[in-house]
């Protein structure tokens, strides 16, 4: 196993993090086997990166045979779109340490949850297009070939998480009709959108599961291939739903139901991206 940190450094001085976890070839079995490789996005509001949804989630990737990846990126007081353009760089780093990192550079899939589902989305989608050709990146270039949105913010508008939305803009830019128009995902997804797994829990008292179906029928109308599951119990944030990654003491962390995303996950991976257990 590699175990590669990689430092990103923000345009406002800010530094985010990349974290890869490469699976090793062996001479006994495939040495030149290249892996689909998921990079995580954990969640935080853009106010911290949540830890229950970094390695816990990469972890479960890894024993599924594909690598993994996590992004820690910067949060408020940096504002749209640092961490957008981090993310673009972490592809970058990705698809361009491929052949070293044993990764297949056309199946690196985002997974991204709460305001770490935007960060997903307005990468893969063509939200942040314009900007990232403004910082001098080609968007198709660092567009992920897969799209994974846990209990995500998507839309900026009625349905919105609005403390996500207040602290990725910041205070002098939250109000701005332009700039809301252009960070709401579900209003950016069409033909260059990639496969995409959506789930959320209906009850989701933070980020409201309308905005998921949002996102979902706007998929559906571009003609992006989306597959979606709604839980009908749960709150916001569960992540694994299991006992690893619930609070001390915290029963309503623990959800047998909602724990049902992961294996439908990694289900999905193999449909899309091929099990990584297969010889090429």
């Amino acid at each position: 196993m590699q175990y590669i940190n990689k430092t990103i450094d923000g345009i406002d001085g800010s530094k985010a993090e990349l974290t890869v976890y490469s699976i090793d070839n062996s001479e006994e079995m495939n040495p030149q086997r290249r892996r689909p490789t998921v990079l995580v996005i954990p969640g935080g509001g853009y106010v911290f990166t949540s830890e229950r949804e970094a390695e816990p989630i990469a972890l479960k990737v890894l024993a599924a045979g594909y690598n993994a990846a996590i992004l820690r990126y910067s949060c408020a007081p940096s504002v749209y779109p640092t961490a957008l353009l981090e993310a673009a760089e972490a592809m970058k780093l990705l698809r361009s340490n491929a052949e070293a990192w044993h990764i297949k550079p056309d199946a690196i899939i985002v997974a991204g949850f709460s305001a770490g589902g935007h960060l997903a989305g307005n990468l893969a989608t063509t939200a942040g297009d314009e900007t990232m050709r403004a910082h001098g990146y080609d968007p198709d270039e660092v567009r992920p070939n897969g799209l994974m949105l846990g209990y995500a913010v998507t839309t900026s508008g009625k349905y919105a998480h609005r403390d996500s939305f207040d602290k990725l803009l910041g205070a002098d830019r939250k109000n701005d009709p332009a700039l809301l128009e252009e960070v709401s995902i579900d209003k950016h997804i069409d033909a260059k959108t990639p496969p995409t797994f959506i789930w959320h829990t209906v009850p989701d008292e933070l980020v409201p599961v309308e905005g998921a179906e949002m996102t979902f029928a706007a998929c559906v109308h571009a003609g992006t291939d989306v597959e979606a599951h709604f839980f009908p119990t749960g709150h916001h944030g569960l992540s694994l739903a299991n006992a690893d990654v619930a609070g001390a003491g915290d029963p309503t962390g623990v959800d047998e139901g909602v724990q049902q995303w992961l294996p439908l996950f990694i289900n999905w991976l193999k449909r899309n991206f091929g099990d990584p257990a297969a010889r090429a």
